[in-house]
């Protein structure tokens, strides 16, 4: 699948988050990552469903909007973020009831948005498999950090996870999120990753754009 790099915008400067995000799109970021959390799920408390539109109305129609629900009712949000324009929304295996999943995850393709799944650092892959085999995910996202706080270590004992769904699913998007930088994506891409989220990676460099363009080629050089 097609190489995506997505800056993480919990990195950016939030005064004026408009600005910053289409600095990363002329920075050539193919997607934009927006990190949803709700003091409950996780300890952090960051942005919501009002915050998405200004942004969603502040960049070009045809830039992705990824959300990354961190939140322990995603549900309850799916309507908000389709209205305020996420074209992506990845919630966490872990804060939905088993019996409930199949539903939430319909519902989420039912609002027009790709489905993506989340999964913890302690949480197992094979529940996330099963999803992917009935067909009702479009993305899967291996956290390589706990959630909750930016500028962690990249855990590398998550690759296995990754090598795990690639050779399962080739078609699959495979997103990673939490420490990649220009270091930690050769290693991501070659365990089989193809979307990357990126905070200080991209955001402390001092060329974002150069950046984001070697994150690339490295990511489909390794990924071959």
């Amino acid at each position: 699948p097609e190489v995506k790099i997505a800056p993480s915008m919990l990195s950016g400067d939030f005064a004026k988050l408009g600005e910053e995000c289409n600095r990363m799109i002329s920075n050539g970021a193919d997607w934009l990552h927006l990190d949803v959390m709700d003091g409950h799920f996780v300890p952090n408390l960051t942005i919501g469903a009002p915050v998405v539109k200004w942004v969603r109305k502040a960049v070009p129609e045809s830039m992705y909007l990824d959300c990354h629900l961190m939140v322990s009712e995603p549900r309850k949000w799916i309507k908000d973020f389709q209205q305020a324009g996420a074209n992506g929304y990845t919630i966490h295996i872990e804060a939905v009831e088993e019996n409930d999943i199949v539903d939430v995850l319909k519902e989420i393709k039912e609002a027009g948005m790709q489905v993506g799944v989340a999964i913890k650092p302690k949480t197992e892959i094979e529940k996330v498999k099963n999803l992917v085999s009935q067909g009702l995910i479009d993305m899967v996202l291996i956290m390589t950090v706990e959630p909750g706080f930016g500028g962690q270590s990249f855990m590398g004992d998550m690759m296995p996870k990754v090598e795990d769904l690639r050779r399962s699913f080739p078609e699959l998007d495979i997103q990673v999120d939490g420490g990649i930088d220009m270091n930690t994506i050769v290693t991501a891409a070659k365990a089989g990753a193809n979307v990357f989220v990126s905070g200080t990676g991209i955001f402390k460099s001092e060329d974002p754009a150069k950046t984001i363009e070697e994150m690339k080629s490295i990511a489909r050089e390794q990924g071959k």
